[in-house]
């Protein structure tokens, strides 16, 4: 039989037995109920077995009578680990300082986060946390029970609808579910929609007041489209003008295009540097020496040890620097001119709005000096044109 758990932590020995009467002393041995198991004959009068360190003391009479000698060829379990571990003690006392780390790192809030919050800010969260006991370095098991602090927290943090709390390892998360509360409409005091620049009308629609303007119609900033003034003169009534109106706007920006492009290759050369990373600091294992790029990009890649489902503040970080290369190309002055169109119509078209197009363009003056062109662009723009105006009796 092979030999149990219950050997290795009682501890046990392999001998070998010489004589002429191996077969007795096996016998004499099965008599006295001694555990021996994984019995070889190794040559004619030897041969090797397991026996319990018990029953090894015992076996000297039994030897004497069958005339054999014995010799211990490999000693095992938990006795002997011990005795080693005394005569290396600055081994052991390592061994156990490490466990004590551990035990003593994976039973501290090394990080506490915050999910769910948009109205409430994560400095507030975290000082009601930190009043009920969730802090850093703080001890796990001096933290209240999960839903209990749920409940303290919902009290401390006003629209809440529900807060959760949950240990994952050394990390504590906070999550929020902020109340929705319905938004109460403004109250808007009368008012006119005007013209906030000076464009000709394509499009009118008053969802409420009245319409002054038709399309086709050239209006200047500060013309009013849709009055909040309606009735008759002897029966007048202020009203909140609402409505959409768009009209074409002329635009001239002058936009600037080198007529040499840079873009970015990589090379193929790479680099690799590794960290052993312990809480917030790295300690670089590999990589050393001067980076051999002028130029370059990291990629970095983290890992973190867990144990049991508990995150540790240990691990390793691996990082790669790739080299990159600025390469220059030329571009044709018709394409830097079609390039300039874009970018006018890009920088009009971002302040001008989402609903907003253009209707039109054209180059109104060209040069090419030092490297660029330099264009001045007319642009005519569709987009929304009414803005408020209050009525002021």
């Amino acid at each position: 039989m092979k030999s149990s758990y219950i050997h290795r932590l009682r501890g046990f020995v392999r001998i070998e037995v010489k004589g002429g009467q191996i077969e007795k002393l096996l016998n004499r041995m099965t008599e006295r109920k001694m555990a021996v198991w994984d019995i070889r004959y190794t040559a004619e009068n030897k041969a090797e077995l397991s026996i319990t360190i018990r029953d090894f003391f015992r076996l000297r009479p039994l030897l004497k009578e069958t005339g054999s000698r014995s010799r211990i060829r490999q000693k095992e379990g938990f006795p002997f680990w011990i005795d080693k571990l005394e005569k290396r003690k600055f081994f052991a006392m390592g061994v156990l300082a490490f466990v004590i780390g551990i035990y003593v790192l994976s039973s501290l809030v090394w990080h506490v986060r915050v999910e769910g919050n948009e109205k409430l800010s994560k400095e507030q969260i975290l000082l009601a946390a930190k009043q009920q006991g969730i802090y850093k370095l703080q001890w796990k098991f001096r933290l209240k029970d999960p839903a209990e602090l749920s409940r303290a927290l919902q009290r401390e943090l006003p629209g809440t609808a529900w807060v959760g709390v949950e240990v994952s390892g050394t990390h504590v998360i906070i999550k929020v579910v902020e109340s929705t509360v319905p938004d109460t409409p403004p109250l808007l005091s009368p008012r006119h929609l005007v013209a906030s620049k000076s464009a000709l009308v394509t499009e009118i629609f008053a969802e409420k007041g009245r319409p002054l303007v038709k399309p086709n119609t050239y209006v200047r900033k500060g013309d009013i489209l849709i009055s909040g003034i309606i009735g008759v003169e002897t029966n007048q009534q202020n009203v909140v003008a609402a409505g959409r109106v768009k009209g074409i706007v002329w635009y001239k920006p002058t936009v600037e295009v080198p007529l040499t492009l840079q873009y970015k290759t990589y090379t193929g050369e790479t680099k690799n540097r590794s960290y052993l990373v312990l809480g917030s600091r790295g300690l670089q294992l590999s990589g050393y020496g001067k980076i051999p790029f002028e130029q370059y990009e990291s990629i970095p890649e983290r890992k973190t040890l867990s144990w049991r489902g508990y995150t540790l503040p240990i691990g390793w970080l691996s990082e790669k620097l790739l080299e990159v290369q600025i390469i220059e190309q030329a571009v044709d002055p018709k394409e830097a001119s079609e390039l300039g169109i874009e970018q006018a119509k890009t920088q009009i078209l971002s302040a001008a709005g989402s609903e907003s197009r253009v209707v039109s363009e054209k180059i109104l003056h060209e040069k090419a000096e030092n490297g660029k062109v330099y264009m001045e662009v007319l642009l005519e723009v569709e987009e929304p044109i009414a803005t408020e105006q209050p009525i002021v009796p």
